[in-house]
């Protein structure tokens, strides 16, 4: 009888405790960066009026934010690469600058592996804050989710990664690595989660539309915190039961988003972005100090004058549409290498450079990525294969877009994707598919990088193919210069030159045709 009376209190406090809890309610806040990329100081976006960012005043405006209720500041990767601030240091100025502003969890995104994996695991060591990526095997250090308690609430933050990273790094970055899809990662610790923390967070790095299309497809998470894409995303998406938000980039806003927890489910009270701008006596003194430090280091490499642009220098479109800047470099990369023509990823080239007195670290920031210029034999038909898998991503804003030298190209827009060239000239005459063309890339997309199977086909194809010192070699590489960086070589070319002016001339043109 006693022992019955026992479990039958047993039940009736597990009950009243269940009750109690579905009747509980909380309010969390969630702070959200992503795509920062190194950007610490306030620049003039291309076409914009005013500076934005900073991430002295976007740290201070945290801080404030986080005085109010419980919070979680969270990265959607892509933090440690990108701009000179960064690079020079190989992310470790923006993990010293991470901790400094007490970041709960920060998933990893394709450009965190640009340094390779020696790199990132000293980065990740460094890190006070635990590194996500679920889809993810091999990577040590790396934790597939982190689990905090705030306000009475546990909170799960599992990290996703596109599973391209493969082709958006140099392949070597991730030897040995395997990538799941976002979507598989979950169905495997979703269960898992839902069963130890009452919120589900996916901090993703996979952009705006793979998150939606990511809340259609998995049921049971409640906020999606993106990255990858650089979307402004000014108010939550919902999608079912989602919430999906992204912080535009480069620090130019903080994302806050306010999440309710009654009733065993959460209801989002409000979402938005701030705007970060360069207000004086704004900013976090301590975290302006750390970016003041860094900054010095740079200025000292970095700040030698090179020569004038007399023109905006456009790299903003780079992934839409020929611009002078693209044109630049894929005709000195053409120059050095003696090749037909070059085709290069308009994703390789990050920023733009204004009118005006160009330093070294300008072109640093426009092409912040190890690579060297490889020529390669490619066929017409290769090359028509080549340039219709980089003008299939246009609708996206992918970074495999050509920029082009020694050849124009006349395509649909409006065509089925790999159907989309028209008309190709190399050397102004119309392009032979069964003939040989040399033609100027870099190591990336020459190893396949950006989907570019063409170049890594052609070159994995001879006979003596090898990679001696970090230097391509066989029958179909025609150039390679590991010994230069292709910054380098832009560098050299503007000093000589001292004033350029480089312009657009129809090389890539829209023509009708289905």
């Amino acid at each position: 009888m006693k022992r019955n009376l026992g479990i039958l209190c047993t039940l009736l406090l597990l009950g009243m405790a269940s009750s109690w809890s579905y009747a509980q309610t909380a309010e969390i806040r969630i702070l959200h960066v992503n795509d920062f990329h190194g950007f610490a100081e306030p620049y003039r976006p291309f076409g914009g009026q005013e500076p934005l960012g900073g991430i002295a005043y976007l740290a201070a405006r945290a801080a404030e934010l986080r005085k109010e209720k419980p919070t979680l500041f969270l990265a959607a990767g892509d933090m440690i690469q990108g701009h000179n601030w960064a690079n020079l240091s190989r992310g470790e100025s923006v993990v010293e600058l991470m901790n400094a502003m007490n970041f709960d969890s920060m998933v990893v995104g394709n450009h965190e592996f640009d340094f390779g994996q020696e790199v990132l695991r000293k980065r990740i060591s460094e890190s006070r804050f635990p590194v996500l990526g679920a889809n993810v095997e091999g990577m040590e250090g790396l934790r597939p989710y982190a689990i905090r308690e705030l306000n009475g609430i546990k909170i799960a933050v599992i990290g996703v990664v596109t599973e391209e990273t493969p082709v958006s790094t140099h392949p070597r970055n991730v030897s040995g690595l395997r990538f799941s899809s976002p979507a598989e990662a979950l169905g495997k610790y979703l269960p898992e989660l839902r069963q130890k923390a009452e919120v589900v967070i996916v901090l993703s790095h996979i952009g705006h539309a793979a998150d939606r299309s990511l809340a259609e497809k998995v049921q049971g998470i409640d906020l999606i915190v993106g990255g990858h894409s650089h979307t402004k995303v000014s108010k939550p998406v919902r999608i079912g039961n989602t919430w999906i938000v992204q912080a535009w980039e480069h620090g130019k806003a903080l994302g806050v988003i306010d999440l309710v927890w009654k009733d065993g489910k959460v209801i989002v009270g409000e979402g938005r972005l701030d705007e970060i701008r360069p207000v004086p006596g704004k900013e976090d003194p301590a975290i302006q100090a750390l970016v003041g430090k860094y900054r010095l280091k740079v200025e000292a490499v970095l700040n030698a004058a090179l020569g004038e642009a007399a023109i905006d220098l456009d790299g903003e479109n780079v992934r839409l549409r020929e611009t002078n800047l693209g044109n630049l470099i894929a005709d000195i990369m053409r120059a050095a290498s003696q090749a037909d023509a070059t085709i290069i990823n308009g994703g390789g080239i990050r920023t733009s450079i204004k009118k005006g007195e160009i330093r070294v670290k300008d072109v640093y920031s426009v092409l912040p990525f190890d690579n060297y210029i490889v020529a390669v034999r490619l066929t017409g038909k290769q090359i028509l294969g080549a340039l219709d898998h980089g003008l299939s991503g246009i609708e996206e804003g992918e970074g495999r877009f050509p920029q082009v030298s020694g050849m124009t190209i006349g395509f649909s827009p409006s065509a089925p994707k790999g159907k989309r060239v028209k008309e190709v000239r190399i050397g102004g005459l119309p392009i032979d598919p069964g003939r040989e063309y040399s033609v100027a890339t870099n190591d990336f997309l020459a190893a396949g990088g950006d989907g570019y199977r063409a170049f890594g086909e052609a070159v994995k194809s001879s006979r003596d193919f090898e990679v001696v010192g970090g230097m391509m070699k066989g029958e179909k590489v025609v150039f390679s210069d590991s010994g230069r960086w292709l910054r380098d070589v832009v560098a050299e070319f503007i000093r000589e030159k001292g004033k350029i002016a480089p312009g657009t001339e129809g090389r890539i043109t829209e023509v009708e045709g289905k």
